[in-house]
């Protein structure tokens, strides 16, 4: 027999124990070399564990608890042969003897003797209010037909009319729908981001401000070239890439908006690293675009749906969600109209986009409608001025509202590599 044991890779630096978040494979189960047996969450991310070698699988830690980075998780019996899938499943004996009948014994009835009844005497008065009785009654709607009289001759009281009252209040407040509560343990990530984005609001003096940005021109441009962008480069042309060369242009403007705090010390940064959130079936995630402020209109998008895609598909890795310099996060595409985000640290500042709508707009003394954007940006005041968040928002306004100019030099078709 030979057995391997399995322990717990480094999922990224700085990481020292990982939380078992389910088995993929049961106790005993034969495995194939590389075939995901376990999901793992970090305080970073959700990752798949590979099987490191073919063989039989014993688990050695339980859904939920927490593992230290070299614990060993589960043994692989690489000398056990693959099961035949061919065999023939085992079935039932149909020879197999039957069981016994028990003879059971019909319990002897016991007729009980039938208790005398007595009979209620009627009258006029049974089932008749008192005056008292009857306007509590009509106050509450109760009919006298649903109140048994507890009086004389069979009167219906005060007290039975208070007594039904009561009752058909109760009745009335009750339901029947499921009142059933499930409690569930929240993953190391979950609990990870929870504590990070309370520290962010205790921790740094963040302040948000807006502004709206006018969609027609990105809308045009879209819409007359995204047939052939598509064809040529084998992507889409989304509203992203034009949102995140908006922002690279902006944080070169002012470059306090791309510096982060330590301590008493500023870093600023001569190069873009844009995270952008990206929702996964694990919750949000946020992949890096390096050096965005070099790449084109095409690198942007097939960066970000190569990003995306390891988000959804789980495959993203540390090193790809960490670094960044500056976060864009659209709630637009749940329905969101407008939001304050909140700062992702050590990140000072933050841009939320959200969703279209077409709005009444003066433009030039005249009402017209237009593709209406709200934009909000979160920032770090400690590191960034009033002055510098505004001026920051509006760049990425003009450049929104007149990408030609601003962002393709000119050029539409040159910028797009058409």
């Amino acid at each position: 027999m030979s057995i391997l044991e399995m322990k717990v890779p480094s999922p990224g630096e700085s990481i020292t124990e990982v939380e078992i978040a389910s088995w993929l494979v049961k106790d005993g189960d034969f495995v194939e070399k590389d075939q995901p047996i376990a999901e793992v969450d970090s305080d970073k991310a959700t990752l798949e564990l590979p099987a490191e070698q073919s063989g039989v699988i014993t688990l050695k830690a339980e859904e939920g608890e927490v593992v230290q980075v070299g614990q060993v998780v589960c043994l692989i019996d690489t000398a056990a042969a693959k099961p035949d899938s061919s065999a023939a499943p085992k079935t039932e004996n149909a020879e197999a003897p039957q069981a016994e009948k028990k003879v059971v014994e019909k319990p002897a009835i016991v007729q009980e003797a039938k208790k005398e009844e007595k009979p209620v005497a009627t009258s006029y008065a049974s089932g008749t209010p008192s005056p008292a009785a009857k306007k509590i009654l009509d106050e509450k709607g109760i009919d006298t037909a649903q109140v048994s009289g507890s009086g004389r001759d069979g009167r219906i009281t005060k007290d039975d009319a208070e007594t039904a009252s009561v009752a058909a209040m109760g009745s009335a407040s009750s339901t029947t729908g499921s009142r059933g509560s499930s409690t569930t343990k929240l993953s190391v990530l979950r609990r990870k981001i929870a504590a990070r984005l309370v520290s962010v609001k205790n921790e740094t003096a963040m302040l948000t401000t807006f502004n709206e940005v006018d969609m027609s021109e990105i809308f045009r441009i879209r819409k007359q070239y995204k047939e052939e962008f598509s064809q040529k480069h084998g992507i889409g042309l989304g509203f992203m890439s034009f949102f995140t060369k908006a922002v690279t242009r902006a944080l070169q403007m002012y470059p306090d908006v791309n510096a982060s705090i330590d301590g008493d010390y500023k870093i600023n940064y001569d190069f873009c690293d844009i995270s952008i959130a990206v929702s996964g079936p694990k919750g949000l995630m946020v992949p890096v675009l390096r050096n965005a402020e070099n790449m084109t209109f095409r690198a942007v998008e097939a960066n970000i749906k190569s990003l995306a895609e390891k988000v959804r598909d789980g495959k993203i890795t540390i090193d790809e969600m960490t670094g960044g310099t500056f976060t864009l996060t659209n709630g637009g595409t749940f329905g969101s109209m407008m939001s304050t985000p909140i700062i992702n640290p050590p990140q000072s500042a933050i841009l939320g986009m959200h969703n279209i709508l077409q709005r009444p707009m003066a433009i030039d003394g005249q009402v017209v409608i237009r593709p209406m954007m709200y934009l909000a940006v979160s920032y770090d005041h400690r590191i960034i001025d009033g002055k510098e968040s505004v001026g920051f928002l509006v760049a990425v306004k003009e450049a929104i509202d007149n990408p030609v100019q601003f962002l393709m030099d000119g050029d539409e078709r040159k910028a797009l590599e058409l």
